[in-house]
């Protein structure tokens, strides 16, 4: 039976608008819920599976689906709003992200530039940590897997062939694949399959994104149908990035990264400052329009190598705004110098500054609900264009938000927090003077704050978590 528009579902909860697709075994709808109108995504089996002897086998299948969602937390991962029965067939209702999946936005506008394709990748990599972190492959991450927000977030979808895995030995998984996309190891049932599946498929999906070709399937590869080096289809591809391609998507697992994470530090938003320069080819921006905003917060993320004489991009201008009159101009000098110790300390000023707090020297909980957003965003964008996207509030609030931070103070959060972002080394808080005030820190390990008090340093040692989770909530209201 399909499902009509206006019928009601789960006890007139949800009200169908539509049918928005179906797949091998799936079909979904657009619907409301009754109670405030939000719109959700419901997906069911297709009404054909009833009368399928495997039946129960695809319903428990279909739950485990649910199961997984709804342990996987995270502002890129797609969420679940509820799971329930209707007649025999069960239903997932989710989060309706509005937008366009990557295919059809690769399709509609042509290959991407570095800057923006490298977003798209990071932002569905740190989901894919998450669903790594919680003992899960997702299994099918592919440019239709992952939809991209109206503000330019992308999500990760469809996990339907997402299955638990243990790392270094000999597993049997149901089968299921897409051509392109899976890796060799994908096309046995049974075999090693361990983080490194994801990451060849998240590999894959950032050579379609830079090239609008589908990479060559495993199984052909295998065959000795090569796959084309995406710097030939697109001249502008930078090195760093060819690379981390390439080694993504090696045939034998052993010799790619082991981890999501280690794949992710080889991109240029790392360390590697090289956007677009390969054989002296200066990069195409496929649209004439300036970039979304959350593009110019990240800014240049990549800077031609020194030794090659070829055209540079210019870096995005960031307006020095505030709503308070602050001057910025010395925050800005000081990173563009690369000089992150002192930086950190100007910021913390700046934001007293900012709160009128410089007498009292600490924010208080208050001050950064208030905190302006324009002064907010402003030290943010010179923060993660400077450190090519590695540091900023924004880069610390998405790592926050994918441990399952919130604004409620959770310890365990907080530390594991820490560990990530190296403030936290063998279960102990590093003074201040032990932290690393260069390139080579982990990821959204600055800006600190070293006068801040209660949000980046106490007692000698990094603290303050209550004050970051109001910090990350604040962000999350400015839209940083």
């Amino acid at each position: 039976m399909v499902w009509t528009p206006g019928q009601r579902l789960n006890g007139d909860r949800y009200i169908i608008e539509g049918k928005l697709g179906e797949g091998g075994f799936g079909v979904t709808y657009l619907a409301q819920k009754a109670q405030n109108r939000q719109r959700v995504v419901i997906k069911t089996l297709k009404d054909e599976l009833l009368r399928d002897p495997n039946f129960a086998r695809y319903r428990d299948r279909f739950r485990d689906e649910a199961v997984k969602l709804s342990v996987c937390r995270h502002p890129n991962i797609v969420q679940i709003d509820n799971y329930f029965d209707h007649g025999n067939l069960p239903c997932i209702a989710m989060e309706y992200v509005a937008g366009e999946d990557l295919w059809k936005w690769v399709e509609r506008r042509g290959i991407l530039s570095e800057t923006e394709a490298l977003n798209y990748i990071c932002q569905a990599g740190e989901a894919v940590i998450v669903v790594h972190e919680k003992g899960l492959l997702h299994r099918d991450i592919k440019p239709q897997n992952i939809m991209v927000r109206d503000n330019q977030d992308a999500v990760l979808i469809d996990f339907g062939l997402a299955r638990g895995f243990i790392p270094d030995r000999t597993q049997q998984m149901t089968f299921g694949l897409t051509h392109g996309f899976a890796p060799p190891e994908q096309y046995g049932e049974i075999g090693r399959f361990a983080e490194y599946t994801d990451v060849y498929a998240l590999a894959a999906t950032l050579y379609y994104l830079l090239t609008k070709t589908p990479p060559t399937a495993a199984f052909m590869r295998a065959l000795n149908h090569p796959l084309k080096p995406p710097f030939q289809i697109n001249p502008n591809i930078s090195d760093a990035v060819h690379q981390a391609i390439m080694k993504g998507m090696e045939m034998d697992a052993t010799k790619r990264p082991q981890s999501v994470e280690k794949w992710l530090a080889m991109l240029p938003q790392a360390t590697i400052g090289n956007w677009g320069q390969r054989g002296g080819v200066s990069p195409t921006i496929p649209s004439p329009q300036p970039p979304p905003p959350i593009l110019q917060w990240i800014g240049t993320l990549w800077r031609p190598k020194q030794n090659i004489p070829s055209p540079q991009p210019q870096p995005q201008r960031i307006n020095l705004i505030s709503a308070k009159g602050v001057n910025y101009r010395n925050l800005d000098r000081l990173l563009a110098s690369g000089k992150w110790q002192e930086a950190d300390g100007e910021t913390a000023i700046k934001m007293l500054e900012v709160a009128g707090r410089t007498k009292d020297g600490w924010l208080r909980g208050e001050d950064i609900d208030r905190f302006p957003c324009e002064d907010l965003r402003t030290i943010d964008q010179l923060w993660v264009k400077y450190s090519n996207g590695r540091f900023g509030f924004s880069v610390q609030k998405r790592i926050y938000q994918s441990l399952g931070g919130s604004r409620e103070y959770d310890r365990e959060i907080w530390d594991a927090f820490g560990d990530r972002i190296g403030w936290r080394v063998n279960n102990k808080w590093l003074y201040y003077n032990e932290l690393k005030f260069n390139t080579k820190a982990h990821r959204g390990h600055l800006p600190v704050g070293a006068r801040l008090g209660g949000l980046g340093v106490c007692g000698g040692g990094v603290c303050g978590g209550g004050n970051l989770s109001s910090l990350a909530s604040r962000l999350v209201e400015c839209n940083i």
